[in-house]
């Protein structure tokens, strides 16, 4: 009766997990077919989009393989290439000439955080020794970005550590999930404010020295082109073609610099409500993930340190941090392999005669 009972929510788990694949598959196609359809309309180009949403599916599958098989090698050599990309690549995409206000800050921020997160879940699925090494190697990531003279990535780095040694104390990662989805709203929704103008004087002053005149500029742009093409928009990649701003700068690389912005200028409300159902996904994904609770928030953290950086930047334009993006979800949600039955020694009776 037990082991019936034991089989039968093992097939509960089992279905319920493979529903929630089969909602992340949804969820991606949709994107590619919106991105596919506003193109077609608005003769965009829709390549970009399609781009990253394979490297986030191929990243994922990749983690979730690598997190069954090896929990804390695949996710500390996931941190380690972070790193060593990082800083041996000076440019992470493929226009390495980008105005320098904006220029590779946002994808080196974004690399670092996602590298530190791997460190992190690495250590919490490691035993005690390996475990102390793998923290000292997340603690490096941050002085890293210090030393690389990227400010927003030492703050988030040094969050997501600090994030992943308080998980350690939750019981219900319900919460953390749902404070993760929270603090990742109030980011965009202050983005939309000052690309709005919705914000007191002295704020956006203090935003418009961290961020530059420029940057804001190009939000404004975006928002203006999502205002007016609110059902469709403009079409992929056609932003840098109609934003005042862009036109008018040497240099440029077409991108307003905030992926919110970016997807309700070029695929109006249905790409935003696509882009958030992806981030939702992935963060019920977590919360209903078979692995220990720090793991999950952890990985949580970095991505949400990640979703704050691209809501100001372009971090999501290089594939090599939507790859790393795919990957930390992938690992934080892979499911553990079964462990082997022992073998069964057979019983010695003794003989009859005996």
């Amino acid at each position: 009766m037990t082991s019936t009972a034991g089989s039968e929510g093992a097939r509960d788990i089992g279905e319920r997990r493979n529903a929630l694949d089969a909602a992340g598959v949804v969820v991606l196609g949709a994107c590619a077919a919106w991105s596919l359809v506003t193109a077609t309309v608005q003769d965009g180009r829709p390549e970009g989009v399609l781009l990253a949403i394979l490297a986030v599916a191929a990243g994922y599958a990749a983690g979730r393989i690598g997190g069954a098989l090896l929990p804390v090698a695949a996710p500390g050599a996931a941190a380690l290439a972070g790193v060593a990309l990082t800083v041996t690549l000076p440019h992470l995409g493929p226009d390495p000439e980008i105005v320098p206000p904006l220029g590779q800050a946002g994808a080196t921020a974004a690399l670092l955080t996602l590298s530190t997160g791997a460190a992190c879940c690495a250590a919490w699925a490691a035993t005690a020794p390996a475990r102390l090494a793998l923290r000292l190697l997340a603690a490096g990531i941050a002085v890293t970005a210090a030393a690389l003279g990227s400010t927003t990535g030492f703050v988030v780095c040094s969050l997501v550590l600090l994030c992943s040694l308080a998980a350690g104390r939750m019981r219900h990662r319900g919460v953390g999930v749902a404070g993760l989805a929270v603090a990742t709203a109030v980011v965009t929704g202050l983005t939309w404010a000052v690309a709005g103008r919705a914000v007191p004087d002295g704020f956006a002053a203090s935003v418009e020295g961290q961020l530059t005149g420029h940057r804001l500029d190009l939000w404004h742009d975006a928002l203006e082109l999502a205002r007016q093409n609110a059902a469709l928009g403009v079409g992929p990649g056609r932003f840098g073609e109609l934003s005042t701003t862009a036109t008018s700068t040497l240099l440029s690389d077409g991108k307003p610099h905030s992926a919110p912005l970016q997807q309700a200028a070029e695929q109006g409300v249905v790409g935003v409500v696509l882009l958030a159902a992806a981030f939702g996904w992935m963060l019920f994904a977590l919360w209903r993930a078979p692995r220990p609770t720090p793991v999950v928030l952890t990985a949580g953290a970095a991505l949400t340190g990640l979703a704050a950086i691209a809501a100001v930047g372009n971090a999501l334009s290089f594939t090599t941090v939507s790859v790393g993006a795919g990957l930390l979800a992938g690992v934080a949600t892979a499911r553990p392999l079964p462990e082997a039955p022992p073998a069964a020694v057979p019983e010695t009776r003794p003989h009859p005669a005996a």
